[in-house]
């Protein structure tokens, strides 16, 4: 009678609150800190406290020195920020240096025989291949010969890769940027004509791709989209003159898709002409751009994040030295896919400016069990790791104990892409890291090259679900819609922005600079003119609430909030709730249209092995929903299934079941990971609706678009 008693009593609260359209509403409680251990900060790279002043705002923007110091540059710069044409900042003006120099070249001479990187096929009989700094200086020496040579590629232009995780892709990557040729790679779970799209965009006319990959046990024919691709582009007025195709398995050919004569070679054969070639590198002004990453939105025409060269790698540089402390005799894993941002700044450019060495992997975290990443960890002697929630909280799900049967030991571990839950960030301390590991909590985007949010691992207490405080150097803050501030310990959310600019972000969108000041710079501008940078906050696009310690807790994007009878609520806060009942492994909260109240809410969750759905549990996430954040938000449904639909990197489709609880149109799910799965959903879910006398409503254009962009906001 009790609780009966105080749920009334809590929902005239919520019902007499008022909370504006500017505003999302917050029921977050404030979680422990947790210290990093106590043999931490001795050997972390920043362990002084007064790091943290001098990187103060009274101390921007010539605070960024401290991350260009750490490159070799040919020329020095005479600027360290330029202002002249806001918001379109440029950093390190008049210096001029090489990416490629920077990653490789320079440890050549203290490091050449240590690993730069170690490459782990999926099949777990294959033989790892470990890459010296002198074996990638020959291998990226030798493919920049090919483009130079064969190719006729030279600086400025654009050459796309659509490549899977195999050590080609850095080896690519970084041959590119030793010939100021900007690189475009597009993630290789993405479809041909995605791909196509993107290179029209970019005008590229070359293709690097690859014939195979091994995923989920199998080879994967990929060279078959390369076709798809060229017509894509065709189509927005590229004609693509030559494709490259690395072979997965030296000297076999396993694809469906016939080389095509005059246009399609094996780069295997052509290297043979290339062997012990050496290539200049190019010395690059800092604001040249070094490569374009496509966000992944699905919507429109595509958006090429445009990143310099001496900005973007100051900046990776840095983060990933005081963020993950990387040191150059360790051993760094990021679980990620170089498709993605994470991977360049992350695998790729970060780590090796550091001279550390770089692990990739080649398939997915659970084959051929959830055992795997612990294995590799354990065989390579991994001490920092790096992944996204996605990938925790599947290898909670499907191997909970698994962690504790192997003997490898994490100083650091990362998370990056989306919030964490507190309940999954309490795993992944106490059974991934053993209770022995300082987490950097990490928020950022494509477009922001570096962390923006975290804890400073040898300094910061860590706090589950919450990123921490700015990064150094950046000055967040968080408005409402209608520009006004949003002060930290008030318990309001709403949109986070930057109030400075920093080395690491991006440029502009390619091509379109118009597009690139309207969405992230427009909204809270009020003086187009402005040289001052303190007039052009960077709207993020994603929401936010500032405890009172000055940490934040990202509470997803803003287009993501559900709207239920004029209380704004954050998806990730009723996820979070969701994933705290025992037998929950993943949880997607989504918006149903409803007459009355505007959206109403429904979850969908998978369970964890050996937990058989029932109404219990259905109702127990039910109540933990309302527990932790009131009847305003308690579903109208949950729906149990067996698995979620997922991306090819393992994110939530949330648009897919958000159709499925509206019987709106599911759209194309042909590259899902597991688009099979869709039909079951739809059946169980809207049978049980129509059983029950929930009778759709009809949706307005306005509507249907809403669902069909629903959590594939950029």
């Amino acid at each position: 009678m009790a609780e009966t008693t105080e749920g009334a009593a809590q929902a005239q609260e919520i019902a007499e609150e008022e909370v504006s359209e500017a505003q999302i509403a917050v029921h977050w409680r404030e979680e422990e800190y947790y210290q990093p251990p106590e043999k931490f900060p001795a050997q972390a790279n920043a362990s002084d406290p007064a790091i943290l002043e001098r990187f103060s705002e009274e101390h921007f923007p010539e605070c960024f020195v401290e991350y260009a110091e750490m490159l070799e540059w040919d020329k020095k710069w005479d600027t360290i920020l330029d202002t002249s044409n806001a918001p379109f900042w440029k950093w390190w003006i008049g210096g001029r240096l090489n990416a490629c120099v920077n990653c490789v070249d320079r440890h050549l001479e203290a490091r050449g025989e240590k690993n730069a990187l170690i490459w782990v096929p999926e099949p777990e009989d294959a033989e790892i291949q470990e890459i010296t700094y002198a074996e990638l200086h020959r291998r990226v020496n030798e493919f920049a010969a090919l483009l130079r040579d064969f190719v006729g590629a030279k600086v400025g232009d654009r050459v796309t890769f659509h490549l899977p995780m195999v050590p080609e892709l850095p080896v690519s990557m970084l041959a590119c940027a030793r010939m100021g040729v900007i690189h475009s790679e597009v993630f290789g779970g993405f479809s041909g004509t995605a791909c196509g799209q993107r290179m029209g965009d970019a005008e590229s006319k070359i293709l690097v791709t690859v014939d195979a990959y091994y995923r989920n046990g199998e080879l994967i024919d990929h060279k078959i989209k390369a076709d798809d691709a060229i017509e894509a582009a065709r189509k927005d007025g590229i004609e693509v003159e030559k494709v490259l195709v690395w072979r997965r398995i030296p000297g076999e050919y396993h694809s469906q898709s016939e080389m095509v004569e005059g246009r399609d070679f094996f780069i295997d054969e052509l290297l043979e002409q290339y062997r012990g070639q050496e290539v200049e590198p190019e010395s690059m002004p800092a604001e040249a751009p070094l490569f374009l990453m496509y966000t992944s939105g699905t919507t429109g025409r595509p958006k090429g994040c445009q990143h310099s060269t001496g900005g973007y790698l100051s900046y990776v540089t840095g983060t990933s030295k005081y963020y993950q402390d990387i040191h150059p005799d360790d051993t760094y894993w990021c679980f990620a896919d170089i498709g993605w941002i994470t991977g360049h700044s992350y695998i790729v450019y970060g780590p090796l400016s550091l001279g550390t060495t770089s692990v990739m992997y080649e398939g997915v975290p659970t084959y051929p069990d959830a055992g795997r990443p612990w294995r590799i960890a354990e065989k390579l002697g991994v001490n920092i790791f790096h992944t996204a929630p996605t990938t925790i909280r599947m290898l909670r799900k499907l191997g909970p104990n698994e962690p504790e049967k192997y003997n490898y030991h994490f100083k650091t571990m990362t998370t990056v892409g989306e919030p964490i839950e507190p309940d999954v960030w309490r795993w992944y301390h106490e059974f991934v890291g053993k209770g022995q590991a300082a987490i950097t909590d990490t928020w950022w985007q494509t477009e922001n090259g570096g962390f923006l949010g975290s804890t400073l691992p040898g300094l910061q207490p860590m706090k589950p679900g919450s990123c921490g405080p700015g990064v150094l150097g950046i000055y967040p803050v968080i408005f409402d819609e209608n520009g006004d501030e949003i002060p930290g310990g008030s318990g309001k959310a709403g949109n986070m922005c930057i109030r400075n600019p920093w080395p690491g972000i991006f440029q502009t969108i390619w091509g379109q600079p118009e597009r690139f000041v309207e969405t992230y710079y427009a909204k809270y501008n009020n003086n187009p003119d402005s040289q001052d940078w303190r007039d052009w906050p960077y709207f993020s696009g994603d929401g936010a609430v500032q405890a009172a310690d000055g940490y934040f807790r990202i509470l997803g994007r803003v287009d993501d909030v559900i709207n239920v009878a004029g209380h704004r609520l954050g998806t990730k806060e009723i996820e979070s709730a969701a994933i705290e009942v025992e037998e929950v492994a993943e949880a997607a909260a989504v918006p149903v249209v409803d007459e009355v109240r505007g959206k109403i809410v429904e979850v969908y969750v998978a369970l964890k092995p050996g937990h058989e759905p029932s109404k219990e549990i259905e109702q127990k996430v039910s109540a933990q929903i309302n527990k932790d954040i009131g009847p305003i938000a308690r579903p109208k449904n949950v729906w149990i299934v067996a698995d979620m639909p997922k991306t090819r990197s393992g994110k939530i489709m949330r648009r897919v079941i958000a159709a499925v609880s509206n019987f709106a149109d599911v759209g194309d799910v042909t590259t899902l990971a597991n688009p099979e799965i869709v039909d079951g959903i739809r059946q169980h879910v809207q049978s049980e609706k129509l059983s029950k006398g929930e009778v759709p409503k009809e949706l307005t254009e306005k509507e249907k678009a809403e669902i069909a962009s629903y959590g594939q906001a950029e």
